[in-house]
């Protein structure tokens, strides 16, 4: 009998899970590298994986070079996999080309397009926000007032709240407008959406065969919006199947029936959803077809020992995941550690973090001698993040408090943009005072 090839998989983009999955189910995978991930350096990279670098993995024609280049042009990919929310169409599109499965462009696009992604949920008879597509920022032409009455802006096909703001009257409108062209803003394309109000809620699943086979609930303690409006640590925390029955069985429904308008057959989303508590409806968001950021990943995997890794692979290799759902009684919730401008000199390591009580992961992102900037400005300023179990979402938040607090106290940063003078009294400041004696003379 012939021996069995492997599958082999194009993967645009570093996702740390979906390449422990590859290793773990024997798939030979091709890694297309963006310049900037590379640079970053944050997720590391499995031996036996083929890196492939480009300039960016959401251009096919940097794509379709690097496999020409490399001897891969002639080979029979079986999947064409992405987490990076801009390579999403592109995705769909070299797939074609290869004759792999992947995501639909046309899918694809829906999920990244919020003007068209409202549009068919809207059709599905699902509530959501009404929008007004703005085709350049930069000149806003003849719209003399706001189609609704506040409403938030943001960019078409943008992500992690990036350049989205709050919007009360025309003025500010055209404040933004004129920010946007002086700042030279590559992202001209705007949607102006209906200001809903409510609860934050999250939702992430696994879909094989059309089929939602895994679905987690989850609330953010402000909504995204305000937490960025506010400087505030974003929050996340996985709703309880059991102790918190009720928000599945609201949601649930709601969620198959967005991602069956939407159209996705197979893979991973992560889809938002605003909650009204007086009435107790729900009014979608936004949904995008790859797993959350933040740590969505191992949230998941902690609360329900699910790996969003073999979600986002296996159906598109046409096998459908063994999904093994083992729950955990204890709040599961997730919290940036933010910092201050300067230039980070150090703060505490992942293991000092994982031996306080509850903490069960760290990731921390900011490099030693990163400038730190003041602004925040998305959903993703911060230095490190931390997900901790606790006996409840009080006792959770008080955690994130204690741990705020403690982490802060042991930060080194050293002020940055001012006159030396300032470096120098910084740095007496952290050094003992002994050190700045002039011996000979003492």
């Amino acid at each position: 009998m012939p021996a069995l090839t492997r599958p082999l998989v194009l993967v645009l983009g570093v996702d740390k899970y979906v390449l422990e999955a590859c290793v773990r189910h024997d798939v030979e995978t091709v890694l297309v590298e963006g310049g900037g991930q590379r640079d970053y350096a944050l997720q590391p990279i499995p031996a036996g994986v083929t890196v492939l670098r480009v300039d960016s993995v959401s251009s096919p024609e940097a794509v379709l070079g690097a496999l020409h280049r490399n001897g891969y042009a002639g080979r029979r990919f079986d999947a064409v996999q992405t987490t990076d929310e801009w390579a999403m169409v592109t995705a769909g599109l070299l797939a074609q080309h290869l004759g792999a499965r992947a995501i639909d462009p046309v899918t694809a696009l829906h999920f990244r397009d919020k003007s068209l992604q409202k549009q068919r949920i809207l059709e599905a008879g699902l509530p959501a926000a009404r929008s007004h597509v703005i085709d350049d920022i930069h000149d806003l032409g003849d719209l003399d007032e706001l189609p609704f009455g506040k409403a938030v802006l943001k960019p078409i096909a943008g992500a992690a709240t990036t350049m989205t703001s709050v919007v009360e009257d025309i003025a500010r409108l055209r404040a933004l407008s004129a920010k946007y062209r002086a700042d030279h803003t590559g992202q001209r394309t705007f949607t102006l959406e209906e200001f809903v109000t409510g609860d934050e809620w999250v939702a992430d699943g696994i879909v094989h065969d059309g089929e939602i086979l895994f679905c987690a609930l989850g609330r953010y303690s402000v909504p995204c919006l305000t937490t960025v409006d506010s400087a505030l640590p974003l929050v996340l925390r996985r709703f309880d199947p059991s102790s918190e029955a009720w928000a599945y069985e609201l949601g649930e429904p709601f969620v198959h029936k967005a991602i069956s308008a939407l159209g996705l057959r197979d893979g991973v989303f992560h889809l938002e959803l605003f909650h009204d508590e007086k009435t107790g409806t729900l009014t979608f968001g936004e949904c995008a077809a790859r797993r959350g950021g933040a740590l969505v990943h191992e949230e998941v995997q902690v609360k329900f020992g699910v790996h969003l890794g073999e979600g986002a692979l296996l159906p598109l290799l046409g096998i459908k995941p063994e999904i093994d759902v083992k729950v955990r009684p204890e709040t599961v919730g997730s919290t940036f550690l933010m910092g201050r401008p300067g230039t980070l000199f150090h703060c505490p390591s992942p293991a000092e973090m994982r031996a306080l009580p509850g903490v069960e992961h760290v990731r921390v992102e900011a490099a030693f001698g990163q400038v730190l900037s003041d602004a925040v400005g998305s959903t993703n300023a911060r230095i490190a993040q931390v997900l901790v179990s606790a006996d409840s979402e009080e006792a959770m938040l008080s955690r994130f408090e204690e741990l705020r607090d403690w982490f802060g106290e042991r930060l080194l940063i050293a002020p940055s943009g001012g006159p030396v003078r300032e470096l120098r009294a910084w740095q007496r400041e952290n050094w003992p005072a002994e050190d700045h004696r002039d011996l000979p003379w003492q």
